[in-house]
């Protein structure tokens, strides 16, 4: 697919383009020429910009699939539509679906059925067998067959020894284990933030604390055996902390945050919409300037969009027996612009770091290149409904919102999507 864009501006730090208008050519999958005023060559698509950001195509860590199993929830077909849509040209599927992702047979299975997508969609397999904390998975199996980490998705481990078997056995191969930061005995079964808030609400509160004793444990144990980590979802000012120093002293840690944590607080609670219902559950405003500042000064390496579909029957239901989660992929970049992140860090965080993290070939933009791009313009409004919703699932609180941040173009494996300007 031959494409010419006129007039963008750049937004790589990797490029020597960052931040410059220019116009970009793309022939046969590949970024040919990065110049201004490059005329239009016969059978080339022309795409005016008109004030549009060209970004590294966003990557995300931490997305739930339904298939195999739960296809109702969502399939790699409806995922990678939402993805795109969303500017996302990577998504890293979680092992949480029915069979769980524990085997080399679920990872293939997933990369047939993902095969040939403008989206490219890397597995993730399950830490234990069945998620249950107690027998180590086939990893080595997993990794060779194309898993690019290790998760239980959002059930934390208790057991430390098991942890500490886990780690010591992906040193032998390579294995990354991304891990829930929530110690369930601190939590119990709390599902709103320990704060005057959860009193004002009547309801038990998890404590910051939950979080943040199980950093402590992984930080030691990822210590112990000189072994990398990657936490996922922070959400506390006390984390924040504890990752800033770790990194600091050398230990091998990285970590991500949720999008929706970047604009949601605990506040949203007090109408009990099941909808604002996640895990870890939405913080205070004091937590929520740390994760910012965190990424800003690079504590919190990269933002991901924490995807959780669900049928309508297991969230319009009362707020303590809904499910956890929102559809999130489809909102990140309108939920980043209105947390004040420019498009640089926008790039760093969602495009180029999640990639470092899983030791993924990075795309940039740059001549010779492999095309994996989007074109997005920050300042465009567009409602947010269920005529564009291209989820299975509605369990999303900006439905029927206005949101400020539009995704106008996907570039990727030399197929394009576009999207109305």
């Amino acid at each position: 697919m031959n494409l010419l864009v006129k007039g963008i501006t750049i937004a790589d730090p990797n490029s020597q383009f960052n931040q410059q208008i220019t116009d970009v050519r793309i022939e046969n999958g590949k970024i040919a020429a990065i110049s201004k005023s490059l005329s239009p060559l016969k059978n080339e698509a022309v795409f005016e910009a008109d004030g549009a950001v060209l970004s590294p195509g966003f990557f995300d860590l931490n997305c739930m699939v339904g298939d195999p199993g739960l296809e109702t929830k969502e399939d790699i077909q409806t995922a990678t539509a939402v993805a795109k849509a969303g500017g996302f040209t990577g998504l890293a599927v979680l092992p949480t679906t029915k069979p769980v992702v524990q085997s080399k047979g679920e990872v293939e299975y997933i990369l047939n059925r993902a095969k040939g997508n403008l989206v490219d969609v890397y597995p993730i397999g399950a830490i234990s067998n069945n998620l249950e904390g107690k027998e180590l998975a086939e990893l080595f199996d997993m990794k060779n067959a194309g898993a690019v980490a290790f998760s239980e998705g959002s059930k934390a481990i208790a057991d430390d020894g098991f942890v500490s078997r886990a780690l010591q056995y992906c040193l032998g191969f390579g294995g990354l284990l991304m891990l829930c930061p929530e110690n369930k005995s601190i939590a119990g079964k709390a599902q709103v933030n320990e704060s005057a808030n959860s009193v004002l609400l009547g309801m038990k509160g998890v404590p910051a604390l939950a979080e943040e004793m199980q950093i402590s444990r992984d930080i030691f144990l990822a210590t112990y055996h000189n072994a990398p980590i990657h936490i996922s979802n922070v959400s506390t000012a006390g984390a924040v902390a504890l990752i800033k120093k770790a990194k600091k002293d050398g230990v091998q840690i990285t970590c991500d945050v949720a999008a929706h944590q970047l604009i949601f607080t605990e506040e949203l609670l007090n109408g009990f919409d099941s909808n604002y219902k996640v895990k870890p559950p939405l913080r205070g405003k004091a937590d929520q300037k740390a994760l910012i500042n965190g990424l800003k000064d690079g504590t919190i390496d990269a933002i991901s969009s924490q995807h959780r579909p669900h049928e309508i029957e297991f969230k319009d239901v009362e707020f303590e027996i809904a499910a956890y989660g929102i559809i999130a992929l489809q909102t990140v970049l309108p939920i980043l612009i209105k947390a004040g992140l420019d498009a640089t860090l926008i790039a760093e965080k969602l495009s180029i770091n999640p990639r470092k993290i899983l030791n993924l070939s990075i795309p940039s933009i740059n001549v010779g290149e492999k095309a994996n791009f989007i074109i997005y313009n920050a300042s465009q409004e567009w409602e947010y409904n269920s005529t564009n919703n291209f989820s299975k699932s509605a369990n999303s609180p900006l439905l029927g919102k206005k949101l400020k941040g539009k995704v106008n173009l996907v570039y990727n494996n030399n197929q394009y999507q576009k999207y109305e300007q």
